[in-house]
């Protein structure tokens, strides 16, 4: 009882017993009935990937999640810092898809397109997805992804998903770009319902085993297509018209002599817009 004091919880001593006055918001596993055992916090962490990443090669059940309450190192794309100030919602999920290695770039669409929905549903706003996983909200970044893959042969062994999504923190001032569902709704919100709300859809989504629509639900919720872009890699810079992506998920670019270049990963930034 002290403990949960301590945690935030205000809990009162009536005649009946105690009483739940109310709650913070909080990510501790027994927030999420039914996957207890599933979910690992931390006030703080380094970064969700690298334990995520340990706990999968020691064998942990699909589906288990990490949580931070604030991370020191997250990640972003090609080695960019995530930014992790408290109020924001950072978690990788452990998924094992009994999918053929060639697949596994679609459990990332996917995760993209649940993640819409769960937004879409839950605050009515009009969350749309930048190549390759970025959501943004009137053109703002309000949520980014990273993936890393194990394999034994041909089929994948583990998938991580990181998220980071910006909830109730304020990254503009470090990131100009970039909004807050607090700074787009005008309150705080809850993270654990967010989270619950995701892991639910996503989860079910898995079950179906249906790949096969992925790209294509992606493809209508995307505002990359059919516009001027420019993709940063490791290897250099391109730019042309997003005219489509493949059944893998790679971008296939226009550039001005013509010719469609085929990216796999990069950095996508638009052109002529701030996003």
């Amino acid at each position: 009882m002290h403990k949960l004091l301590e945690a935030g919880y205000d809990i009162r001593s009536t005649p009946t017993g105690y009483q739940l006055v109310s709650s913070p918001d909080a990510l501790y596993p027994w927030e999420f009935p039914g996957r207890e055992k599933y979910i690992h916090y931390y006030a703080e962490a380094s970064s969700t990937m690298d334990i995520a990443r340990d706990l999968a090669r020691k064998g942990c059940p699909s589906f288990t999640v990490v949580i931070a309450g604030r991370q020191t190192n997250g990640r972003g794309r090609l080695k960019r810092i995530w930014l992790s100030d408290e109020g924001g919602l950072y978690f990788t999920v452990v998924i094992r898809p009994d999918i053929p290695l060639i697949m596994s770039s679609r459990v990332n669409f996917m995760v993209s397109v649940v993640l819409i929905k769960t937004l879409r549903g839950m605050f009515g706003v009009e969350a749309m997805v930048k190549w390759p996983n970025d959501i943004l909200i009137g053109g703002r970044k309000i949520s980014g992804m990273l993936s890393e893959m194990e394999a034994e042969g041909d089929f994948v062994s583990f998938i991580n998903i990181g998220v980071g999504i910006n909830v109730n923190n304020d990254p503009v001032q470090e990131e100009p770009t970039s909004t807050s569902l607090k700074r787009l709704i005008g309150r705080n919100v809850s993270r654990k319902e967010i989270l619950g709300s995701f892991l639910n859809l996503f989860e079910k989504r898995i079950k179906e085993d249906n790949y096969d629509d992925v790209m294509l639900q992606w493809k209508e919720n995307t505002i990359t297509l059919n516009r001027e872009v420019k993709i940063v890699t490791s290897s250099g810079e391109f730019h042309g018209t997003a005219i489509d992506i493949d059944d893998n998920g790679s971008l296939l670019l226009k550039q001005s002599d013509g010719c469609i270049k085929t990216v796999l990963f990069g950095d996508c930034f638009h052109v002529n817009g701030r996003d």
